[in-house]
């Protein structure tokens, strides 16, 4: 009873257009306040325990680190490496957007940003080249979603904030996922390529590929310092994302020099707005999670479904359907926020393993951006390439039929996930 009380007074609240992270507050105070004998004071504690985490600090890092890079230069160089490799297969600029897309996921951390280093460059590229709009803005609305599956990723901290699980090995997890969402992407954009007769490029050289590595060296090395560093013990997740934010600072400024000194404050405090936002939303959900951990929601909810026989084949399926009709409405963080707690007890119930759930939940995030009507990578590729939101959808199909037939290969394949941490070791 109590549970349904809780859900209906947020699902009241944000039909009416609250925010998120204000909706899931009000719930709190509001069930507190009206059906509890819990003191109110008892909430502002817990507002300050529960964000006082080391690991939540990685959030406002790597979001400054994505803000450099896009601003940086790094993104056209990372492109161009990209476009040598594989412009001269069929479709090769789209090609050259998804490997884009793959490297600058290692180092951002954000779907969107990642959608707009890519995609302010290419699809205009791509239109010039003789690719349809909707082709082009496709390919890199799909691609960008690699932008929180291949690590760093800050939907995967929120995750590993959420239920206390390991950051690292979270990222290590995404790597294989990641890349062979990759590889299904660009066969999809290869074959729409091909039967659409779509232009190639002129095969480079080893030369000029050489060249085109050798600009994009400073970029690509920040994959090797997060990714390294972390495997090797050097430094902890949160420590490789201030890292992060230095290197790519110094690599914008003073490598490349794309990025003015007089410009850097105004990348900070994007980054401060970012960052503000997502913390605010981190703390209401932290005060949601304890309202309904008090009240026993998750483990009624577990022993339920237990009584009634429901199995872990079945249990994934309705967290997927769940995740994916959440996806079309909220952002990312919001729905991690709001049910990981919930879920991950009854997953851990069913013998599920928590990395490969998180990864699972990812993949579900990744689908969501690019959904209607809520889907950021949408609307930030809709506007690069001037296209309505109903023509983006109709665009993106092809690729989202490709990423839910990955999301069955990783809800029930768990060994792609967990194969990587396991033989390093972090599980």
């Amino acid at each position: 009873m109590n549970a349904l009380i809780i859900f209906m007074l947020l699902a009241g609240l944000m039909i009416t257009g609250m925010p998120v992270s204000i909706s899931l507050g009000l719930t709190v105070l509001t069930f507190l306040f009206a059906f509890t004998q819990v003191p109110i004071e008892s909430v502002a504690l817990k507002l300050f325990t529960g964000i006082e985490k080391f690991e939540i600090m990685a959030i406002p890092f790597f979001i400054l680190a994505g803000n450099f890079l896009t601003h940086g230069g790094v993104a056209k160089r990372m492109i161009r490496f990209a476009t040598s490799l594989v412009g001269h297969w069929a479709g090769g600029l789209g090609l050259g957007a998804v490997v884009a897309c793959a490297l600058f996921a290692a180092i951002s951390g954000s779907s969107p940003a990642t959608v707009v280093a890519v995609g302010s460059i290419l699809i205009p590229a791509m239109v010039k080249s003789g690719y349809p709009v909707r082709f082009g803005a496709g390919v890199v609305a799909s691609a960008g979603g690699l932008g929180i599956l291949i690590p760093p990723s800050i939907v995967m901290v929120m995750y590993a904030v959420s239920t206390n699980s390991s950051i690292g090995a979270l990222f290590m997890a995404g790597v294989v996922p990641g890349l062979v969402l990759a590889g299904m992407l660009m066969f999809t954009t290869w074959w729409r390529a091909h039967q659409g007769g779509y232009p190639r490029e002129r095969r480079a050289t080893w030369a000029e590929r050489f060249k085109a590595m050798r600009e994009s060296i400073w970029g690509l090395l920040l994959i090797v310092v997060v990714m390294g560093g972390i495997y090797s013990g050097i430094f902890t997740p949160t420590e490789a994302a201030a890292m992060s934010a230095v290197y790519a600072f110094v690599v914008a400024v003073f490598v490349y020099k794309d990025l003015k000194l007089k410009d850097v404050p105004k990348t900070l405090l994007a980054s401060a707005n970012m960052s503000a936002m997502l913390l605010y939303i981190i703390t209401n959900a932290i005060l949601f999670s304890f309202l309904l951990t008090h009240e026993n929601v998750p483990q009624a909810i577990s022993q339920w479904l237990l009584d009634n026989g429901l199995g872990m084949i079945a249990f994934l399926l309705a967290v997927n359907i769940l995740l994916l009709v959440m996806g079309n409405f909220m952002e990312p963080s919001s729905i991690i926020l709001i049910t990981a707690p919930i879920l991950f007890p009854i997953a851990m119930k069913l013998g599920i393993d928590p990395i490969h759930f998180g990864v699972m939940i990812t993949v579900n995030m990744e689908i969501g951006m690019i959904t209607p009507p809520v889907g950021l990578n949408l609307y930030v590729a809709s506007g690069i390439s001037k296209l309505g939101m109903s023509e983006m959808t109709v665009a993106v199909w092809p690729w989202l039929l490709t990423m839910l037939v990955f999301l069955v290969i990783v809800t029930y394949w768990p060994p792609l996930t967990i194969w990587l941490p396991r033989v390093l070791g972090m599980m």
